[in-house]
Parts: C-alpha cells; structure tokens; sequence
C-alpha cells in the first residue's frame, strides 16, 4: 500500500504586513470606538468622556483624500482612493489583490457614511 502524506497549504499573505492594511483595522476599531460612545452618550447625562481615537469629523472625499479627526486631538489621513487601489497591486496573489480592493472600496464607502453620520449627529 502506498500512504500518502497531506502537504499543508500555502498561506495566503497576511493582511496586516501591509501599512494600508494596519491603517484599515485602526480606522475600523476607531469607527467602532464612535458607534459605541455615540450610543453611551445618550443613555446617562453624566457620561464619561469618549475614548482618545473616537473620530469627532471627517474632511474631504475619497479621490482627494480623507482627513479624519479624533476625540483626542489627533489626525489621521489615510491615502486617496487611487492611491490605496495602487497598493492592492503589490500582493503577488490574485486572491490577495481582490481582498485588498474589496476592503479598499468597503473602508471608502464607509468614511463617506461616517461623514454623513456625523453631519447628522451634528445638526442635532
């Protein structure tokens, strides 16, 4: 009888070797961090201030690009559309190259949302 042994699996490039990639999961926890307090704000008028990255306003558009403020002070801005589509093509694999414009195009539609939302929250 002839046994064969399973050879393990390639594995696929980890997202987060990727600065664009450590720049959508900070921005996402961040978008998280707003849900959250925004949530908290309304249940007790004695609410403890939101958490340092919760984002207080989002400037500009996607083809010139995003300039997001937070609680603390800080600002990030992330690269322009065009320009993060342009990293997606550095991943040798196809595979990689579809998930990183599917996040690219997911975390854009989303900041526009965010902007939108926090024009809203504001006018109230």
């Amino acid at each position: 009888m002839h046994r064969t042994v399973p050879t393990p699996a390639r594995p696929l490039a980890r997202p987060l070797d990727r600065p664009l990639a450590r720049l959508l999961v900070v921005l996402a926890a961040a978008l998280v961090a707003l849900l959250v307090t925004a949530a908290s704000v309304g249940a007790a008028p004695d609410a403890k201030a939101p958490a340092p990255e919760t984002i207080v306003k989002v400037t500009g558009n996607a083809s010139e690009g995003f300039g997001i403020e937070h609680y603390d002070g800080s600002s990030t801005f992330p690269p322009t559309h065009s320009e993060a589509m342009a990293e997606c093509q550095e991943y040798s694999a196809k595979v990689g190259r579809i998930r990183c414009r599917v996040e690219v195009k997911t975390w854009y539609r989303d900041l526009v949302a965010t902007k939108r939302a926090l024009k809203y929250a504001h006018r109230s």
